[in-house]
């Protein structure tokens, strides 16, 4: 997967993502970020990108020549022909659904925006996508980038070290994800189940998927319309209402 951030500011991007899984699968060219500085765009001598608002009102709105100019470097540069994702709260909530889909690309084009905005314009122009991830405004969109980096990532192979790390987690099957337990097995009067050092593996994995449904039930019941169940989990299901 090649990530191309269109950004004000290269180096938070770059510093943040170069630790952890996601800096392991840059290490290991599983993943390739390219984070294009908007302002190297600009067509005035003080890098000037930003303008005040027709209409009125407060802030400054980004230019739309200087952001049309450095997504077609990269479309020239690469001869691609991407999905252009503008992180904004006007788009559509991201979720594990949208990050399986957009881990299937080749490329990613993810612009940035910030002060009041980007030019309606260039988006009306190049995006494909508008994706929030979340009801809340940030200062810019570098943070809501690289949620959506770190998510889709992850689902790319040879990312995690083993598949069953991403297909049995919260929201994969669109159930939250079973408790965890490790040593020791008593932490303040508190034990591991039982079950858990049974050995048993159809009853563990029994135990788990109940566990999942049951939290998922008290916290995200939402989600469990779109769940696929058995008859028997629908039946557990049934109990807990």
């Amino acid at each position: 997967m090649n990530y191309h951030i269109l950004t004000l500011f290269p180096d938070m991007i770059m510093s943040t993502m170069s630790h952890s899984i996601i800096g392991r699968a840059l290490d290991a060219g599983k993943i390739k970020i390219n984070c294009i500085n908007i302002r190297d765009f600009a067509d005035n001598k003080h890098n000037q990108i930003d303008d005040y608002p027709y209409g009125g009102g407060p802030g400054m709105v980004i230019q739309p020549q200087p952001v049309y100019d450095a997504y077609e470097s990269i479309i020239l540069n690469n001869n691609i022909n991407p999905r252009v994702i503008y992180m904004t709260p006007q788009g559509k909530t991201f979720s594990q659904d949208i990050a399986k889909d957009l881990s299937k690309e080749k490329d990613l084009i993810i612009i940035c925006g910030h002060y009041e905005g980007i030019d309606q314009r260039v988006i009306d122009e190049i995006v494909t996508d508008e994706i929030s991830i979340g009801d809340y405004i940030l200062t810019g969109g570098e943070l809501a980038a690289m949620v959506l980096i770190d998510s889709v990532s992850r689902l790319i192979p040879g990312v995690l070290g083993k598949e069953e790390s991403f297909i049995e987690e919260s929201f994969s099957n669109n159930l939250l994800e079973h408790p965890q337990y490790t040593r020791p097995y008593i932490f303040r009067n508190r034990k591991v189940p039982d079950v858990l050092l049974s050995g048993h593996h159809s009853k563990i994995e029994k135990w788990r998927r109940e566990q999942a449904l049951k939290i998922t039930f008290q916290k995200r019941p939402d989600l469990l319309d779109k769940a696929e169940l058995t008859k028997e989990e629908e039946g557990y299901l049934n109990s807990l209402r």
